[in-house]
């Protein structure tokens, strides 16, 4: 602040008027101090009636530091990046086999897994993986790898057997023993005859052991697998009490005690472990009655379970539906349709002469 006269006497007005003056320095005819926004309005509204010059300026104290929280481009600077990183921008597969890269790709379209998707929306990794697993019988496993908005997927492929296919019968050709839709070819001998998707019945020939080249035709026989989808009706009777067994927590308690003993009429003492151990658990049996309502969560997991332990490994449950389900007396009786994933070819040798 300067002014033609000194400006003491507007110093002294704003003092009287209660505005705030405080780090008040004077450099010759030049006077610094510092006030609030309200010592600024009044400066203004009454500098003329003095004939003062004011040159205001922010505080130099902690000015750069509100210059950039409250500037537009900070604030969309941070902004941006948070938005992005709710959202999948790159799904990476890490596979050496271009074949294998397609399927996944196509699978996870699928499912509407793909760039630029939330991430809150993304399904389960264990649900991904069933899906591509399910639908792929040469994956072994499927890793999930996701840093910040990217995900790597890296399928692991079941190993390969180099061993040399062992003829154990006459050349034949793979049919199907039950019909279905064919899912995928795993051959290591023969030509295909059957599509990919396309509905197989009972024995439809999937895979021929007799190659023709330049009008000659050599037996060779087909050996491999082939995966189909077929609808099973599986029909059960089982109790509506269940009894069940619970492994209780087991608990170990050590016990110090003297390394020697006296024993009576003895002059000699006798020596033992200076350690002794006592192990305690509890058992738990009960009795689980089933009960309407319980179809999903209890009825169709205890079938499931025992489906695939009475069949082969490669089986793969897909879907099921109910057709019916009574709860009759102390017995529960039903009839489940489940959709099946699984190798449907059987060998049928080659009639002589052909």
């Amino acid at each position: 602040m300067t002014g033609k006269v000194h400006p003491s006497r507007f110093l002294s007005f704003l003092a009287s008027s209660g505005v705030k003056v405080i780090g008040l320095t004077e450099s010759g005819s030049v006077i610094h101090f510092r006030t609030d926004k309200k010592g600024v309005a009044f400066i203004r509204k009454h500098r003329r009636k003095y004939r003062v010059k004011v040159e205001i300026r922010r505080n130099e104290e902690r000015s750069l530091e509100r210059r950039l929280f409250t500037a537009y481009r900070f604030l969309i600077a941070c902004v941006i990046p948070l938005v992005a990183s709710l959202f999948l921008w790159d799904i990476t597969i890490e596979s050496e086999v271009p074949e294998v890269n397609e399927r996944i790709v196509k699978q996870l379209e699928q499912v509407s897994i793909k760039k630029y998707r939330p991430l809150s929306k993304l399904p389960d990794e264990g649900e991904i993986r069933r899906v591509l697993m399910q639908n792929d019988p040469s994956l072994s496993w499927v890793r999930f790898t996701r840093s910040g908005s990217t995900m790597t997927i890296t399928p692991m492929l079941s190993p390969k057997l180099n061993d040399p296919v062992k003829d154990d019968g006459p050349p034949a050709d793979l049919v199907a023993r039950t019909s279905g839709v064919i899912t995928g070819f795993q051959l290591s001998r023969g030509e295909r005859v059957a599509r990919l998707h396309q509905t197989v019945e009972k024995g439809d020939i999937l895979a021929t052991g007799i190659l023709e080249q330049g009008g000659k035709k050599t037996v060779v026989g087909a050996a491999g697998k082939v995966y189909a989808d077929y609808w099973s009706k599986y029909t059960f009777t089982i109790p509506k009490k269940i009894d069940y067994a619970l492994l209780g927590e087991e608990n170990i308690r050590l016990i110090w005690q003297s390394p020697i003993t006296w024993n009576s009429g003895n002059d000699f003492p006798s020596f033992r472990s200076f350690l002794e151990t006592e192990w305690q658990r509890n058992d738990r049996k009960g009795q689980f009655e089933l009960a309407e309502g319980m179809e999903e969560t209890v009825i169709i997991p205890l079938i499931k379970y025992k489906i695939m332990t009475e069949s082969s490994s490669e089986l793969i449950i897909k879907d099921e539906n109910i057709l019916h389900l009574t709860f009759q007396d102390d017995t529960v009786r039903g009839t489940i349709l489940f959709l099946m994933n699984e190798n449907i070819a059987t060998k049928r040798p080659i009639p002589q002469g052909d």
